[in-house]
């Protein structure tokens, strides 16, 4: 038995079938070897995919700050009829500064403070008739004249720009309905309210307060459609004259001329 075995272990065609099977685990060891380190190779030198990069948004720009100093017209939608300058009156005998502007408007007609403010004072003058002073930052003061009436504001109230102060009128020295608009600086010194009114300055260097502060040579005679109740009654008291309604709504008065 044991000579059988070893005779078929030891029969050349038996060698020759255990060489081939061991090289062909050889063969395939070293084919599985080859292919496990070229995918590894390739995955080693395969780069990975870039991820897409989001889009860059510009910040948003600040937004620009807002103005120094904002003024809007007392009576929007209504014009300057008698300037800021120098004016005589018919019954005066030389002109004098005008110190704001003068706005027709019919009675009633609500005035607005031309920029945020406190009211100083509110009362009643024997020229400007009732009236409104209100105080804004920088020392700017505004003045509102001639009212009807005002609304109520007392001393130290906080108004805004926009809020109706009074209602055209014509008290005091007045000629007619209309507002008298006066702006002055912190030292008190009158400035041509025209250049203000309904205008934006971005920073307090762009006021005009050199052209605004100027005062031209040109004296305007002012045209009037009726003279003030005090003005009459003064003129008829030292007999200067007597003052007549004719056709148009203009004024007449006579001189009275003493020769000599």
């Amino acid at each position: 038995m044991a000579s059988r075995v070893l005779a078929a272990t030891t029969s050349p065609y038996s060698l020759v079938a255990f060489a081939a099977l061991g090289g062909a685990i050889v063969v395939w060891g070293a084919v599985n070897a080859v292919t496990t380190i070229g995918a590894m190779s390739a995955g080693l030198e395969q780069p990975a995919p870039a991820t897409a990069a989001e889009p860059v948004t510009a910040p948003e720009p600040p937004p620009p700050p807002p103005p120094a100093f904002v003024f809007d017209a007392p009576l929007p939608g209504h014009v300057v009829n008698s300037p800021f300058g120098l004016r005589q009156m018919p019954w005066e005998e030389n002109g004098r500064l005008h110190e704001g502007v003068d706005i027709a408007a019919p009675v009633g007609a609500p005035v607005h403070v031309a920029t945020d403010g406190i009211v100083m004072r509110s009362g009643v003058s024997s020229t400007y008739g009732r009236f409104v002073e209100v105080a804004h930052k920088d020392g700017f003061r505004t003045l509102y004249a001639h009212l009807g009436r005002d609304a109520g504001f007392k001393r130290g109230a906080y108004v805004k720009r926009g809020t109706t102060v009074a209602y055209v009128g014509s008290s005091g020295r007045s000629t007619g309905s209309h507002l008298h608009f006066e702006l002055r600086n912190k030292a008190g010194k009158p400035l041509n309210p025209a250049l203000f009114m309904g205008k934006t300055f971005a920073q307090k260097d762009d006021l005009p307060l050199k052209a605004a502060a100027k005062v031209g040579r040109k004296v305007r005679l002012a045209t009037v459609s009726r003279w003030p109740d005090g003005v009459k009654a003064k003129m008829s008291a030292n007999g200067e004259g007597v003052v007549t309604r004719v056709k148009g709504g203009r004024i007449r008065t006579r001189i009275n001329v003493v020769d000599g």
